[in-house]
This record gives structure tokens, C-alpha cells and sequence, in this order.
């Protein structure tokens, strides 16, 4: 049992804005006998963050030559290019999601989505499965919650669907329900990247995966660049396309949504569609502003992701809840602090199916964040939890709790050596620009 004492705030509920107060303390069960004590004084404690949207193999790819502030039409084969003379294996997958993991824990991410979209061709299934497992062992080693999310982008729809498949038998324990292993470390998800990229065939194989596992599915829509493809390749708009291809349902999440109109948005609330907003990709590459008040208002719920290190560079969610909150009165009503919060929080872990993460409330995961608010940064700050968002861009918080194990203590990993993890990468790289 793990007992976090001293805290001014306990933010149990974002949504609700229920507290408590003072010295009252937190208690979280991790099956351990031996029990332990986090000091939280000066400190506000929230849940856990849960990152909707990441791509955790590109964040051995950031900041590349020919990757910033260019159409997508030239993003993606810079992209691909990098990607070919890195070579795919199980070391790499490994050595970058370890590292985009590490980042998000100390940022306090204990939960990512990691929409896998990028697989090597004329690769067996199990190869496929081996990619996958890499990345799967990198997150869970660390100590943090991974959904993987078997991602499509041009593939092949038979065998992306055979791979799917395989995967959900390989990886997850015979016991899972609803796509999530029992101990709630790892779920697994399937989603085409969008209309731009796959076609119909490719959807509903991939949904057929996903009905036979009881799979969430996911996919990207309506940045501006995909409605430009649908409209010239379909002659019709993303959201028409999922529709009818059998993916607007409550079992979907959508991601960036930047480009939206108020009939499409009574539309996904209709559908019980849930939503991820991604600025600190949209915005720097051009594709728009989500608006978050518009869905929110029409009952669709909205979580937040990163997205990649190919578009954002960082996989630190809590400073794109900050840009979130800052740009959104570009495109309507300013989002409230706590609003975002609880985006990055319960919002998160709506769109997941995963009614445990994102609160601190009676039958949470025991997934938490200690935030120091007592230094100079926060120093004049009339309510603390509005200032983890307005103060201190880049805050890293002190302690981070992963299902009542501590990941993160002082500032630092508990499960691995920050250097080591960031040196590998960079030698599996240097190896990979080394071959002929």
C-alpha cells in the first residue's frame, strides 16, 4: 500500500472539480505487503495523464531536414525515407518507444496510445508480431500502461488484418477482455491512419478484427490535408467515408478533427464517436485548431494526444494541454484550465474504454501525479491547478505512480537510467545511417 501525504490539492475529479483538500491524503493498493509513504507537501496531486495519441516510433525521428513547415505531400516521404535507412527491426522499435516512454513518464504520461501506422514491407506476420512485442516489452519494462494500437498506412488490408489478428493472439493473456489485459498494462486497438491513406477495404478488415476480439478502433480525420484527399479522390468528405464504411460508432475515436462543420459534429455525437485533439501537431504542421468547445458542447467527449515526434518533437502532453488551452479561443471560447485537464486525464481515458484511468476517484487505477507547485515558477499563482497548465511551461512533476508502483521519484526513473535509455538510441541510429 502506498500512502501520498501532505498534498494542498487532491484533484480527484477534473470533470466534477472534486478535491481534496489540505492534508488529505491519497491511499493506493499495488498488492505489495510492505507499505510506503510519498511526501506530497507543497505539492499538487493529480491522476495520472493518459496520452491519446501518440506514434512512439517517430520519436527516433525529430526534427528532420525536410520535416518542418512543409506540406505533408513532403513530410511523409521524408519521413519514409528515414525510416527505410534506419531499418525496422525489433531493436529499434524497442530502443524508441523505450525513449518515448521514459519522456512521457517524466512528463507524467502513465498511460500512451501508440497508433502504429508505419510497418515494413514483404514482412511475415510474425515478423509483424516481433515489431509489435518490441514495443509492447520497451513500455511495460518501464513500468508505464500501453495501448497499441495496429495501425495502417497503405497496407495491404489481408495482411494488415492477419497481423491484427495475430498480434491480439500473441500478446495479449487469454483472460483479456475488451482488448486489455487483465493486469490493465497493455490493450491493444486496431486503426486504419484515415481516408487519405487507406481504403474501404482496408477499414472494415480491419473492423472485422475488431468485432472478433472486442477491439476499440481508431483512426485519424478531417485535417485539412485529408478533407483536400477525400473530396479529390472520393468526391466526398472523411467523415461521409467513415460513415459509410461502418466507422462512426461508440466504439471509435477520431483524431485531430481540425476541419469540421456543426451538422458533421451533431453527427459523431450521434454516433457516440469519441475525439482526440492533437495541437502540438496541427498547429505546427498547419493542418488547424481542433475546436474542442464546439465538440464538447455537443456531448462528444475529448481527449489529448502528442501525436509524433516526426510532427511535434515531444511527447510532453501536459505542454500541448497548454497550447491546447492557449489557441482554442482562436477558434472559440478560451478552454478552462481544468477543462483540459481533464482532457489530458479522464477525457483520455474515455476515448480508451477505460473507465479506471484518468480520475483518482473510487476504483481508479492507482495512477498518479505528485506536482511541486512550492518554487518560484509558481510563485504568485492564485489557484494551483489552474497553474500546472498557465505556469511553467515544461513542468516535469516530482513523483509519478503507475497502479500504486512509483516510476518516478524526485524527478528521476526508478525503472531505468535516462542516459542509457537515450544513448542506445542514438548508437541503433549511428548504426542504421552506417549501412550501405
Amino acid at each position: 500500500m502506498l500512502t501520498v501525504t501532505g498534498a494542498l490539492r487532491v484533484l480527484v475529479d477534473p470533470r466534477t472539480e472534486r478535491y481534496g483538500d489540505g492534508d488529505g491524503d491519497v491511499i493506493v493498493e499495488d498488492g505489495s505487503s510492505v507499505a510506503s509513504t510519498l511526501d506530497a507537501s507543497g505539492c499538487v496531486v493529480t491522476a495520472g495523464l493518459v496520452n491519446a495519441h501518440h506514434h512512439l516510433l517517430q520519436t527516433a525521428f525529430r526534427t528532420l531536414p525536410g520535416t518542418r513547415g512543409v506540406p505533408m505531400a513532403d513530410w511523409l516521404p521524408a519521413m519514409a525515407q528515414a525510416y527505410r535507412t534506419a531499418g525496422h527491426d525489433p531493436e529499434l522499435y524497442e530502443a524508441a518507444a523505450a525513449v518515448g516512454a521514459a519522456e512521457g513518464l517524466l512528463s507524467g504520461v502513465t498511460t500512451i496510445a501508440d497508433h502504429h501506422l508505419n510497418w515494413p514491407t514483404d514482412v511475415s506476420t510474425d515478423e509483424t508480431v516481433a515489431l509489435a512485442a518490441a514495443t509492447v516489452d520497451a513500455v511495460r519494462g518501464l513500468g508505464g500502461r500501453l495501448v497499441f494500437v495496429r495501425g495502417s498506412a497503405r497496407d495491404d488490408p489481408s495482411h494488415a488484418a492477419a497481423s491484427a489478428d495475430a498480434i491480439v493472439r500473441a500478446l495479449l493473456h487469454e483472460e483479456a477482455v475488451g482488448g486489455t489485459d487483465p493486469d490493465g498494462r497493455l490493450q491493444i486497438a486496431v486503426g486504419p491512419a484515415g481516408v487519405h491513406s487507406d481504403g474501404e477495404a482496408t477499414f472494415r478488415a480491419l473492423g472485422e478484427v475488431a468485432a472478433e476480439h472486442g477491439l476499440r478502433r481508431r483512426t485519424q480525420a478531417n485535417e485539412q490535408v485529408d478533407t483536400a484527399i477525400a473530396l479529390e479522390r472520393y468526391g466526398r468528405r472523411p467523415l461521409d467515408l467513415l460513415e459509410e464504411w461502418g466507422w462512426l460508432a461508440p466504439d471509435v475515436t477520431v483524431a485531430h478533427l481540425c476541419d469540421v462543420t456543426d451538422d458533421e459534429i451533431a453527427r459523431l455525437a450521434a454516433a457516440g464517436v469519441t475525439a482526440t485533439h492533437a495541437p502540438g501537431c496541427d498547429v505546427p504542421m498547419g493542418w488547424g485548431i481542433a475546436p474542442v468547445a464546439r465538440l464538447a458542447a455537443a456531448g462528444v467527449p475529448v481527449g489529448l494526444g502528442t501525436s509524433g515526434g516526426g510532427s511535434n518533437d515531444a511527447g510532453h502532453l501536459l505542454a500541448d494541454a497548454r497550447l491546447a488551452m492557449q489557441v482554442s479561443a482562436l477558434v472559440g471560447p478560451q478552454l478552462p484550465a481544468r477543462q483540459v485537464l481533464g482532457m489530458a486525464t479522464e477525457g483520455s481515458a474515455i476515448g480508451l474504454g477505460r473507465p479506471e484511468l484518468g480520475h483518482l476517484g473510487a476504483g481508479s487505477a492507482g495512477d498518479l501525479c505528485v506536482w511541486d507547485v512550492s518554487g518560484v515558477a509558481d510563485a504568485g499563482v492564485a489557484d494551483p491547478v489552474a497553474g500546472l497548465l498557465w505556469a511553467s511551461p515544461g513542468r516535469r512533476p516530482k513523483h509519478v505512480v503507475v497502479g500504486g508502483r512509483v516510476v518516478v521519484r524526485d524527478g528521476r526513473l526508478v525503472t531505468a537510467d535516462e542516459g542509457e535509455l537515450a544513448a542506445r538510441l542514438r548508437e541503433r541510429l549511428a548504426r542504421g545511417r552506417a549501412r550501405p
